[in-house]
């Protein structure tokens, strides 16, 4: 055999022995990595990114109608329109992906406290 055919000999094996664990991992400890994952992205990333660009927002803000120098003014304006079209993206983007996500059943929150209509237990 030469070393060409030993080597896919050898990742044919390796792929054939590892098949049940990649198929089976969705069970152990992947799937809370994956969660942990998703949870810090929800609630540490995203609303780090919201905060900056209301920062830029608010420094934007000052520097356009506190400043009395023509040039910082046109900056200013510059970083508000800025921060205003990233917080437009960044909720249509967040938006998008829920819906899309809501639409395939990936999310698992299940909306609580939904208020019912009143019946008379009659009729329908």
């Amino acid at each position: 055999m030469s070393n060409m055919q030993k080597l896919l000999v050898r990742a044919t094996t390796g792929i054939v022995a590892f098949a049940p664990v990649i198929a089976l991992a969705q069970f152990g400890e992947i799937n809370s990595f994956i969660s942990k994952i998703t949870a810090f992205i929800n609630n540490v990333l995203i609303p780090l990114v919201f905060a900056i660009a209301l920062l830029v927002f608010i420094w934007g803000m000052f520097q356009l109608f506190i400043n009395k120098n023509a040039e910082e003014a046109e900056q200013g304006k510059k970083l508000a329109l800025y921060a205003i079209v990233a917080f437009v993206l960044m909720v249509s983007i967040w938006g998008i992906v829920n819906l899309i996500a809501s639409g395939l059943g990936f999310s698992g929150e299940q909306i609580q406290d939904i208020p019912s209509v009143p019946t008379t237990g009659g009729a329908r």
